[in-house]
């Protein structure tokens, strides 16, 4: 069975989506690919037991309370979007990475196919995409839009640090 509620967050109201036990997507409301991959499918609107923990867990972000990483998520994507979204969880709370340390984190010519990759990215705030910037620490693409892009960097007091990953 598939669920989905509204959650109103300080930057408008996210879309959530699940199932029985896992998270599969968190989404502004009206951003693009807004249940990408899920349009056709019938969700019922009501709570179960992971979307209520994913509105605590947001509670507790946008409270300042930065958290680890809940066990219910469960993004669907293609094998490399995968990948890019596994290394996104490894950004810290309140720093920030670019597109293309991301790819020379995985090997991948492709600065470009990486922000394909975190522009797709079906969990919103769980999944931090809004912590890559472009090469020279500029705000680039955010699916919520920009504005909200910097209000999470912000919120989170967003610093640069070289060494997030353990391959640098």
């Amino acid at each position: 069975m598939l669920f989905k509620q509204v959650y109103h967050s300080p930057l408008g109201d996210l879309l959530l989506a699940a199932a029985d036990d896992v998270l599969l997507g968190t989404w502004f409301v009206g951003q693009k690919y807004e249940l990408s991959g899920f349009e056709k499918l019938d969700f019922t609107e009501q709570e179960n037991t992971v979307l209520s923990a994913a509105k605590d867990w947001l509670e507790a972000y946008f409270a300042g309370v930065p958290l680890p990483l809940p066990d219910f998520l469960s993004p669907q994507g293609t094998v490399f979007q995968q990948r890019v979204w596994t290394l996104l969880t490894h950004i810290p709370f309140g720093q920030t990475v670019t597109y293309g340390e991301i790819a020379e984190e995985l090997r991948c010519r492709s600065a470009q196919a990486v922000g394909g990759a975190v522009g797709k990215n079906p969990i919103s705030i769980f999944i931090p995409c809004h912590r890559v910037l472009g090469s020279r620490g500029q705000l680039t693409g955010y699916a919520g839009g920009l504005d909200r892009k910097y209000w999470l960097l912000e919120h989170e007091g967003g610093k640069r640090r070289e060494t997030v990953f353990a391959n640098k």
